[in-house]
């Protein structure tokens, strides 16, 4: 089973750096695909991302919550949201983002959509090249 990181995620890049087979890439052009992406294909499912997105994005792909409830502060990013982050990522370089919203404590969303969207940029989608 592959991991999924979901649209809590905010490309803090450091999920990259401890993935033993570099099956993590950003999403390109991050207008259209703002999140990391984990190709299904080559994620050995260890779990070693996890722990470091400061923003607890990642799940493996039958834990997905479908009605995850938010502590509040969260930032949902997702294309056609307009609100704007901004934020240093792990490697302390500049992170912009206009495609999210903030979540209210209490608040549910569905996360499931995101293992399709994953899955979806690694069949050829737009942006995704192989070579990246």
């Amino acid at each position: 089973m592959t991991h999924v990181i979901t649209s809590l995620c905010l490309r803090d890049s450091g999920c990259v750096d401890v993935c033993p087979v570099e099956c993590i890439v950003p999403g390109k052009p991050q207008e259209q695909y703002p999140l990391f992406y984990i190709d299904p294909d080559t994620c050995i499912d260890c779990g070693a991302c996890i722990p470091e997105c400061p923003f607890a994005a990642i799940f493996p792909a039958d834990e997905v919550p479908s009605a995850y409830t938010a502590r509040g502060g969260e930032l949902l990013n997702q294309v056609g949201l307009t609100g704007h982050y901004e934020g240093r990522n792990h490697h302390g370089q500049l992170v912009s983002l206009h495609t999210t919203r903030p979540l209210a404590a209490g608040e549910t969303v569905d996360l499931t959509p995101d293992i399709q969207a994953n899955a979806a940029y690694f069949q050829g989608g737009p942006g995704y090249s192989a070579k990246d």
